[in-house]
């Protein structure tokens, strides 16, 4: 799974990164502890422009009567997203890009404690993982939700944790994104291997309630 991110680019160079027209309500940059519920920037395409807007990281089926009427569903497993009935439309038709500096895994010690890694694109730079969305609204409540789809580890990443998010090149997001037609399907795989690298970092970021780029520093 994936159930926590960091993101360090400012805005303008998130939109430049990908090509998008930003909105005026991103949610603030750095931050080293995205966790689920909180704003996210992500990218989606429409009317031949892409733009980066902010939605709510935490898929809200639209039969769900209050935001907490079910389980909070923060991942879409790629092996079953076409099948779900709370993701299959949005997998045909509202796909987005969440851009990240890199995410969080967690293994576990003898004594059972939870050790976090960071992980992070070799090349530098920016990771896209796959998302999609959709709009949920309730009287006067309306959110833009969105999850971010996983698949199994590639096998570099087996020895953290067996699934991961699916990590987009830059070729394939006019795909992903609708632009370039159909089989987006066929985008949903591990990251070839040497795409990542990662280290252990602090137990400090295992509260949501820590920031800064000290959790992002190498143990």
């Amino acid at each position: 799974m994936c159930g926590r991110f960091a993101i360090t680019l400012p805005d303008d160079a998130m939109a430049r990164a990908f090509g998008a027209r930003p909105a005026n309500d991103l949610p603030p940059t750095p931050r080293y502890n995205i966790c689920p519920t909180h704003p996210v920037a992500t990218v989606i395409a429409r009317n031949g422009t892409r733009h980066l807007g902010p939605m709510r990281w935490g898929f809200l089926p639209h039969w769900y009567r209050r935001e907490n009427d079910g389980p909070l569903l923060i991942n879409a497993r790629a092996e079953t997203i076409a099948e779900k009935p709370a993701f299959r439309e949005a997998a045909r038709v509202r796909r987005c890009l969440i851009p990240a500096s890199g995410f969080y895994e967690w293994t576990r010690d003898p004594e059972d404690n939870r050790l976090p890694w960071y992980i992070w694109p070799k090349a530098g730079g920016v990771l896209a993982l796959a998302g999609i969305w959709q709009v949920w609204e309730r009287d006067d409540r309306r959110f833009v939700t969105c999850a971010i789809v996983t698949c199994i580890a590639s096998p570099e990443l087996e020895h953290i944790h067996h699934r991961m998010p699916v990590i987009l090149s830059e070729a394939d997001w006019p795909l992903w994104l609708g632009e370039a037609g159909h089989g987006a399907a066929g985008l949903m795989r591990p990251a070839p291997e040497g795409t990542l690298r990662w280290h252990r970092v602090g137990v400090q970021v295992n509260s949501n309630r820590t920031e800064g780029p000290e959790l992002i520093a190498p143990l």
